[in-house]
């Protein structure tokens, strides 16, 4: 079984380019499984429910989102038209299950590919300079002791590489794929972990490399040069596709391989 993951879609530069790629590569790797993350599709802050349509007209079975989910206020009544049981779209998008109780949306979604195979994909969010109260590693504890698939699909979204690199370690055997996002830059330590986890620390960004993690470079500098604050904007120049494709045994849940692909105009 193929599993595509895309990492984090940025602007309008990402979504082109994911576009421009994803009908080919669902065909020309067989993949059953996809899996986005949407959190900056929408201008980079956030994504809208309009977005999110599209992504899943695109082909998508699962977005997942991160610290920018609340961004557009709009996702929430979207998110909330489905009940916890539905799989509508709505249900179909996720926040971080580690945020505070009680808040919109839900962090973990499990489904049936089309061929008949059971999957789980589960959202986190890192504490590391990130702000998040609840531990993620307790939380995954808590959300695998109660899902029944095999093949389970875990994206982390955190700052710190050594909180990511942990999480692969914990997860290792428990989960299918471990995969990291949020830090928009490509990692090249693709691997599958001794227990059969597949693991990248950071998946990276689907959007404007001509950029500062998404951002026009010189509003970023002028930042970095001055200290004065400023309004950022999603920049456009040489939009490629980051993406993780996974190949796992459906029986067990666990990967044999992890492919890092990046792709541009």
């Amino acid at each position: 079984m193929n599993i595509l993951f895309i990492g984090d879609i940025f602007g309008s530069a990402g979504r082109r380019i994911v576009r421009e790629h994803i009908g080919h590569l669902r065909a020309a790797h067989d993949v059953e499984l996809v899996i986005i993350n949407a959190e900056n599709a929408a201008g980079g802050f956030g994504v809208t429910p309009t977005i999110a349509e599209e992504l899943f007209d695109l082909g998508a079975d699962v977005l997942t989102t991160g610290n920018h989910i609340w961004d557009k206020r709009e996702l929430i009544d979207y998110m909330n038209s489905a009940p916890a049981d539905s799989h509508d779209r709505p249900r179909r998008v996720l926040r971080p299950a580690n945020l505070q109780p009680r808040l919109p949306g839900y962090g973990v979604y499990e489904g049936v590919t089309e061929s008949g195979v059971e999957y789980a994909v589960v959202d986190l969010q890192g504490c590391v300079f990130m702000n998040t109260t609840n531990d993620p590693f307790h939380a995954a504890d808590a959300l695998l002791a109660g899902i029944r698939a095999k093949v389970i699909v875990v994206d982390f979204h955190a700052e710190a590489t050594s909180e990511k690199v942990a999480m692969g370690w914990y997860l290792d055997g428990r989960a299918t794929a471990v995969l990291g996002t949020h830090t928009h830059i490509p990692t090249a330590d693709e691997r599958v972990l001794p227990g059969g986890t597949a693991y990248q620390t950071d998946v990276g960004m689907s959007g404007p490399y001509d950029s500062v993690i998404g951002v026009e470079k010189d509003l970023v500098l002028r930042k970095f040069l001055t200290g004065m604050p400023g309004k950022f904007e999603a920049a456009k120049g040489n939009p490629k596709m980051c993406a993780a494709l996974i190949n796992c045994d459906p029986a067990t849940g666990r990967a044999t391989r992890i492919q890092r692909i990046m792709l541009g105009e």
